[in-house]
């Protein structure tokens, strides 16, 4: 990745994740108006958005920031040597920005009142693992196409998204920015607040695992590639 300065790469990394929760959400409550009821057509609705805008905004904001548009990221890299811890604060605090002022974006955009807390609980052993294995997924599947197929990254991200949704019992959110942003909204996308600590300390351990095992089963690869 070129040396685009600490401005540019937190603005992509503000703006990405704003673009990812503006999809997240405002496609949640898009799907959950014209699906008439049915559960399952409006996460169908509101899965395939948003691993479709995931492989957008990688390969749009990649090559300046790596678009990790995810603290879990950012921390990984950070814990490789590959991220600075200051430059690591930055990403989180853009993300987190990012994040709810596209959840913001969202409410604007279908009339919804800006400030809004969810009232969906999601917490429980289940959804807790859950998260925890969402998120080790997903770090697993970016380095191993790091070690493999590096451009495959953003297609790669974007369908184990869409199948995360669909096989994990929280619906994969894998990211502590994505987890606290989506508190911010009481639609078909939200998660009460009371919920988000649990989620995010299941990302970071998920984050973590995946980390370590990757770290053994990649070496050669990912030492090769750093």
């Amino acid at each position: 990745m070129d040396d685009f300065g600490w401005a540019r790469r937190l603005v992509a990394e503000a703006l990405g994740t704003g673009f990812l929760l503006a999809t997240v959400v405002g496609s949640g409550i898009m799907a959950a108006k014209l699906a008439g009821g049915n559960d399952a057509i409006a996460l169908l609705g509101n899965t395939l958005p948003t691993g479709s805008i995931l492989v957008v905004l990688i390969l749009i904001f990649g090559p300046i920031s790596g678009a990790h548009f995810n603290p879990a990221v950012s921390l990984v890299f950070t814990l490789r040597g590959e991220l600075s811890l200051s430059l690591l604060i930055g990403y989180l605090a853009a993300q987190v920005f990012g994040g709810v002022l596209g959840v913001w974006a969202a409410h604007i955009m279908f009339d919804l009142p800006i400030w809004q807390l969810s009232t969906t609980v999601r917490s429980g052993v289940g959804q807790w693992f859950a998260e925890f294995v969402a998120t080790f997924g997903l770090i697993a599947t970016i380095l191993g196409c790091m070690s493999w197929t590096k451009p495959s990254i953003p297609y790669a991200v974007g369908l184990y998204i869409t199948a995360a949704y669909w096989f994990t019992a929280s619906t994969s959110f894998a990211n502590p920015a994505v987890t606290i942003a989506r508190a911010l909204s009481n639609t078909f996308a939200g998660i009460a607040p009371t919920g988000v600590l649990g989620f995010i300390a299941a990302q970071i351990f998920g984050a973590i695992a995946a980390l370590a095992l990757t770290g053994w089963l990649f070496r050669q690869q990912l030492a090769g590639r750093a």
